[in-house]
């Protein structure tokens, strides 16, 4: 191959999906997924983290392009005292079928203490600077393709360009519904281990739709500018899965649950009132069921675990349980569907009860592993999408 055969192509916002926000750094581009009004208002050190993982977001091109390499600045967390984290991956599909994954090494390194994690979601952290990478892709098929590259879902990356061995350009506006979807940690993709395989992901290639993915790793606390965001955003469909890090924040009380939860749903239906919305209730988490929070990280046998450190009486006085969210949601939900019959409810254990998790345990007793996102993203899209769901429509055999 000649340098007059190769071709450096800036990335844009045009060639970007599954994005809120772009914001221009001395290296490239960085997606976010709350808009810039929401991370000056907001002193959640957690969610400003997690906001920039790109969970969802993927350049999606047209190229005739057989080697594409993407020019990125990772950022690497490192948690003291605990084994390296792998590298992020990401996921490049053809036509949605994926036919390459590969990391970038080095990039910069955001150096985590967890023993002195903080009630108020500050990070005992430290961010080391780091230089861009390449990630080679080859041996793509002749003639022209779309090419989608999906970000890694949990490592912030700074886009820097896409160079090969034919032009590219910005894919065709999708003409497929556009799902909004908001939940907690399982929903942003721990602990899958590639970017297609979290179960959001895996839902939309079934379901044949757009995702924008609001998943944020211990951020779906009914914060009033995450209803406002998802009021200010264009979408077909929205689900909300609710529950879990109101628990393991041990946030709030039973009697400030049903206020939070209408007002969040009424800010969201200002700007979609008749829009589809489906509330999802937490899968089981048997640390969590019956005992309140707050969640604590648990180092045994040298490995990441986690464990409810609040007690059942307490159920008495107040605290929330997963139960106890979950019989709140549901008769929220009945209660407003008399005045909106397009708010939807379905029960998390659908997606995975105590039958899956005798098979399929969370490995850090919270999150899933790979093939359990796969698991709930399928079931997900048979319940929400099939026929008689509050989404309706045929489901494609798409690929995660």
């Amino acid at each position: 191959m000649t340098a007059s055969d190769w071709h450096s192509t800036p990335i844009t916002a045009a060639m970007l999906r599954g994005w809120i926000e772009l914001e221009q750094t001395p290296s490239g581009i960085l997606p976010h997924r709350l808009p810039a009004w929401v991370r000056a208002q907001c002193a959640d050190e957690q969610l400003a983290m997690v906001e920039q993982q790109p969970s969802g977001v993927r350049l999606c091109v047209r190229t005739a392009a057989t080697v594409i390499e993407l020019e990125a600045l990772p950022m690497k967390r490192v948690y003291v005292g605990m084994p390296p984290r792998p590298d992020g991956i990401y996921d490049l599909t053809i036509d949605g079928i994926v036919a390459g994954q590969g990391s970038i090494a080095g990039g910069k390194v955001l150096r985590i203490d967890l023993a002195q994690w903080s009630a108020d979601a500050r990070l005992a952290a430290a961010m080391e600077p780091g230089e861009p990478g390449r990630l080679r892709f080859t041996d793509l098929p002749d003639g022209n393709k779309t090419v989608e590259i999906w970000l890694p879902h949990d490592e912030m990356t700074e886009l820097v360009a896409l160079h090969s061995n034919a032009p590219v350009e910005p894919a065709p506006p999708s003409e497929q519904r556009l799902w909004l979807h908001h939940g907690s940690s399982i929903s942003h993709g721990s602990n899958a281990t590639h970017p297609t395989g979290i179960w959001p992901a895996v839902a939309a290639s079934r379901a044949g739709v757009d995702l924008l993915n609001l998943g944020l790793g211990g951020g779906a606390l009914l914060d009033p500018f995450l209803a406002r965001t998802i009021r200010d955003q264009s979408a077909d469909l929205i689900s909300l899965k609710l529950g879990i890090n109101i628990v393991n924040m041990d946030l709030m009380r039973l009697r400030a649950l049903g206020p939070a939860v209408h007002g969040f749903l009424d800010t969201i239906r200002d700007g979609h009132p008749t829009t589809p919305l489906l509330i999802v209730s937490p899968i089981l988490c048997p640390i969590h069921e019956h005992t309140p929070g707050p969640c604590a990280p648990d180092f045994a046998d040298g490995q990441l675990m986690f464990r409810a450190t609040g007690s059942e009486s307490d159920v008495a006085s107040g605290k929330l349980t997963l139960s106890v969210i979950r019989d709140a949601l549901q008769a929220i939900v009945a209660q407003r569907r008399e005045a909106d019959p397009n708010l939807h409810h379905l029960d998390g254990r659908h997606l995975y009860g105590k039958a899956d998790h005798d098979q399929h345990p969370l490995p850090d007793r919270l999150h899933p592993d790979t093939a359990t996102h796969r698991l709930i993203g399928e079931r997900f899209a048979a319940v929400a999408f099939g026929a008689e769901g509050p989404f309706g429509g045929p489901i494609s055999s798409g690929h995660g």
